[in-house]
């Protein structure tokens, strides 16, 4: 894949807690892609309704023991998907011990994901600033991993207000924040079109979260 001759890039510090790891998953995305198609094939994408009753541009499932979800009730994590009335795909073992692997890198040697949001987007989809605040267990971090299309990630401060940084994020990087960047605003700005080989005109986007403390 042309990512394989991609110029080295270094980690880089986005804040207190807070890493960027390029590459990190790179070897494994083939297998990662594989793994999710199974899991979208049981728990098909969906564009989910903000509270305001707006749609999310990004399609969204999830696989874990919980999982993510938003409707004109609220956002929340739910046991059980509420399209089918099953519980959410097992997370992969590999999955989670990845995740593992990049929170302990990060300083982070306790976690433990319960949850995996997936995102997929398409070309002028687009994440705005937000705050990852709907899991009590906010001593745990949030580990990112990019697939496919190339991205603009967005990241600030603790205030929507505060200074953001733009990080461009290929397939196969990393972000890992937690600790005092926990809750520090974070989106995506809208993806630009493109093909990847691994995704074609898309960019996935797993997030590993844990959601309760204990």
């Amino acid at each position: 894949m042309d990512d394989l001759f991609a110029p080295i890039r270094a980690n880089e510090t986005l804040g207190l807690g807070a890493v960027f790891y390029p590459g990190a998953a790179l070897h494994y995305q083939q297998t990662l892609m594989t793994q999710l198609r199974t899991i979208v094939a049981e728990a098909p994408l969906r564009r989910l309704m903000t509270p305001g009753g707006r749609f999310f541009s990004v399609e969204m499932t999830n696989c874990g023991t919980l999982g993510w979800h938003s409707d004109q009730a609220g956002y929340r994590y739910e046991p059980r998907d509420p399209l089918s009335g099953h519980p959410w795909p097992a997370m992969p073992d590999n999955w989670a011990r990845f995740a593992r692997d990049m929170a302990a890198r990060a300083g982070f040697g306790s976690f433990d994901p319960q949850a995996c949001l997936i995102n997929c987007y398409a070309p002028g989809a687009r994440m705005g600033l937000h705050q990852d605040r709907d899991e009590t267990a906010l001593d745990s971090p949030v580990v990112s991993v990019s697939l496919g299309l190339e991205a603009r990630f967005l990241f600030g401060g603790a205030n929507r207000t505060d200074p953001t940084r733009r990080v461009t994020v290929l397939s196969g990087d990393v972000i890992v924040w937690g600790g005092k960047s926990r809750l520090a605003y974070h989106g995506i700005a809208p993806l630009r079109p493109g093909y990847h080989e691994l995704t074609g005109e898309r960019r996935w986007n797993l997030t590993f979260r844990r959601v309760r403390a204990g």
